[in-house]
Formats: structure tokens, sequence, C-alpha cells
């Protein structure tokens, strides 16, 4: 690889890098309130079904939002698109900060339809649902921007190097957010994260453009050029105006099976991200500053599977083992690591850093999978629609963290009510660890084999 880039040229490593901090930013705003959830909890007196709203009103708008954000950027293009994506998101993290207020101005139109719902959590679930919409672009847009910059070759190991900063977002989070809020207070916290993202957008306008511009400026070389297109009959525009339907993309069994290898496996990562810190609360009573290094210690071992998982298909391709063959072979290979996940309530009862370990294995085999599922995209679709399929999935996979979310909810209240949530989180943990090989079943049994969709 290094001797490659001397010959021809490493700015598409630029491009990656950029990628990398935006979904650092992106985990990093999304995280924020998984880890004051404890505190807010017991200051707005939450329910879990409340917390399980607030959480599934993100979820919700970021699923939804998702399919019009791929079509978003598939036609305004991946540097506006990004661009106007990323602002609206740090705007609404910040947003967050006057919850209370929002919740004021919006409880004479819950009443109007006779819902009595408490003033911050009506705050919180717009400020989440706000959020959603801005971060729905995040994927689709860095998908198409690997697709662009990238051979099929290198796709994986870029996506999973960018998505790594999932990882570190989860990382930083628990190591910053708690001690911002013991110190300055909770509506200061989320003011200082969101409004990091706007260093971001500096960058964004300055180092990116698509590799046709970037070669016209001398600003790449003709064999870098080259080497992004080697692996097409031609070098295919980056950026082209999409008139493909929805319904279109929809016939084809290679986007039902992104879509239901999504909406069985998001739920997972997204459990983990938010309900984290309140499962240490509900079974260890760790909060604020003392969940700092467990949750640190389990995101960084996530970062093994994000990059690991997009370098493993690598090791079967140089096998000559055909791309789509060699990613499915290497996703079943990662989808059986979660179910270690099962062994965490057992463990879990003779100290809290069992289930620590064990859910951290869990959530780097989720990264290790996402690399490569997201991949398998830009593997059989053409650049033009690849944002729109990612909009398709994600949108899937956000309706299955919803039902996830709600379903945990509603099970913490019910057993906790009997004085047995252990059990409520013991079931979700079983659905954790199953739930990928599951879908790498539905995925194999709607696309056996490796088909390129060639007449969109």
């Amino acid at each position: 690889m290094n001797e490659l880039n001397r010959h021809i040229g490493r700015y598409r490593w630029t491009i990656c890098s950029l990628l990398f901090f935006a979904t650092t930013v992106n985990y990093l705003d999304r995280q924020v309130l998984s880890l004051l959830q404890p505190l807010l909890s017991e200051h707005f007196n939450w329910t879990n079904s409340q917390y399980a709203n607030i959480t599934a009103a993100f979820q919700f708008s970021y699923a939804f939002a998702t399919l019009f954000a791929g079509r978003f950027i598939d036609k305004l293009g991946t540097k506006r698109g990004y661009a106007i994506a990323f602002a609206l998101w740090s705007a609404a993290a910040v947003i967050h900060a006057f919850s209370v207020q929002i919740g004021g101005a919006l409880v004479p139109l819950f009443s109007f339809f006779g819902l009595a719902v408490p003033v911050s959590v009506i705050g919180f679930m717009a400020a989440r649902l706000l959020l959603g919409v801005g971060e729905s672009g995040n994927f689709p847009a860095a998908i198409k921007t690997t697709a662009e910059w990238f051979p099929k070759v290198e796709r994986s190991f870029a996506t999973g190097i960018f998505n790594s900063g999932a990882n570190i977002g989860a990382i930083a989070a628990p190591l910053s957010v708690p001690w911002m809020a013991a110190r300055f207070g909770w509506e200061i916290t989320f003011v200082v994260v969101g409004a990091i993202g706007f260093i971001w957008l500096f960058f964004w306008a300055r180092y990116y453009d698509s590799p046709k511009s970037f070669l016209e400026k001398n600003r790449i070389s003709q064999a870098e050029f080259e080497h992004i297109h080697s692996d097409e009959g031609n070098n295919e525009p980056a950026v082209e105006i999409v008139k493909t339907s929805w319904f279109k993309l929809l016939k084809y069994r290679q986007t039902w099976s992104f879509a239901m290898g999504k909406f069985l496996t998001d739920g997972v990562w997204w459990f983990f991200l938010f309900w984290l810190p309140a499962y240490l609360k509900a079974k260890y009573d760790l909060t604020g500053t003392a969940i700092m290094l467990p949750l640190a210690l389990l995101y960084s071992m996530t970062m093994v599977g994000s990059i690991g998982g997009g370098w493993f298909p690598a090791y079967f391709m140089k096998k000559d083992i055909p791309v789509y063959a060699a990613r499915m072979r290497a996703m079943i290979v990662i989808a059986l690591f979660p179910l270690v996940v099962l062994l965490a309530p057992v463990l879990g009862q003779y100290s809290y850093w069992f289930p620590i370990v064990i859910i951290g294995i869990g959530a780097s085999a989720h990264q290790a999978w996402s690399a490569n599922i997201y991949t398998t995209v830009s593997d059989m679709f053409p650049k033009k629609v690849v944002a729109s399929i990612i909009g398709l999935g994600t949108m899937a996979g956000g309706i299955g963290a919803v039902v996830v979310s709600k379903t945990g909810g509603w099970l913490f209240d019910y057993y906790g009510a009997l004085g047995r949530i252990d059990t409520g989180y013991a079931l979700m943990f079983v659905f954790c660890a199953i739930a990928y090989v599951l879908a790498w079943v539905v995925m194999k049994l709607l696309v056996p084999r490796f088909k390129a969709i060639d007449d969109l």
C-alpha cells in the first residue's frame, strides 16, 4: 500500500481523513444525550419509556430523513450536500441546551391533540428530531465520497477507516462529557460539543472536490486519477443527476438485501450507544465520571473491528475470490463474534468489567460488519444511485433501531417495576447476540451470488 501511494499519490487518503473527522463529530454529537441520561432522567424525572421516546425521535427522523438525504446528496453533489447536512446537525446539537424553552413553546401544540407530555420530553424530542434530520446526511455522503475517490478494492478499507471515527467520537464523549457537565452544567456541554462541527466545515470547503476537478487543477496526479477509476470500463463522472425512482430501486433484490441487513443490525449499535450508561446506572449504580473509563475502554475496542473489518475481505480477495463472495465470507465470520454477548448477563453478576469487555467485542464486530455492509452497495450499484440506496437501507436500519429502543424502554420499565430489571437487559442482549447471523442468512438468501446492476 505504501509503495502504491508513493508511486501514484495519496490525496484520496486526505479525503478519507476528512470523512473520519466528520464521523467522529457525528457520533460525539449524538452520544452526549445518552451520557447525560442518568443526570437528566433524575433531574426531569423521566421514565425509561420517556427516555426511549426521546431516543426514538432521533432514530425515527434519522431513518426517514436518510431516505431523502441520499437523493439530496446524489442531486446536489457531495461537496455542497455534505456541508449543508453538517451545518444543520451541528446547530441541532447546540439547540439541545434550550430544550426546556423549546418544550414550553410546543406545549400548546401537544395539548391541542390531547397529549399530556412533560415539557422537557417535548423539548428534547424536538431537538433530537432536528439532529436526526441533519445527521442523516453523513453516511450517504461519506459512502458516495468513498465511491468517488476509491477503487472497489480499497473501498471497504477506506470505509473502515472513516467509520472508525464513530469509535473515536464514542471514546471522546465519555472522557469529556461527564466531566464537562459536572464542571459547567449540561446546557454548556451541549453548546460546546455542538459548536465543534462548524470547525470541520472550514476544512471541508478548503480540501474537498471531485477527483476530476482536482485533476484539472493539478492537485492530484493522472496516475492517482486512473487508479481511482481502475476497476471501471470508463471514467464515470463523480456527480450525476439522478432520475431513478425509489420504486425502481426497490425492485432489486440487492436493495432489499442491504435494507434487511441494516434493519436487523443497526438497532444493536443504537442500543449499545444510547442505553449502556443507563444499564451501568441500573445494574451497578455507576454515573457521572465513574462511567468514563469503562465506556472509553469499550469503544476503544470497537476501533479494532472498524479498521480490521474493512481490511478483512481483502484477505480473501488476495486468494482470487470474487469481491462479493469475499465480502460475504468475511461477514459471516464477523457475524459469529456478537454471540459472546449472550455471556454478558451471566458474567455480569461478578463485575461490571465482564459485560464491558463482552459488549465491547460485540460492538467491535458491529463496526466490522458496518464497514462491509455499506460497501456491498458500491460493489453492485453504479455511483449515481449509491447515496439513494444507502438512504433506503439506512432508513430501514433506523426503523429497526426505533423498534429496539421502544422495546427496550418498555422491557426496562416493566421488569424494573417487578424488581427484575436484569431480565429486561438479558432479553435485549439475546437479540443483540443473534442479530448478525440472522441478517447474514437473509442477505445471502436474497442475493446468493454477485450480480452488478447495469440497467439504471
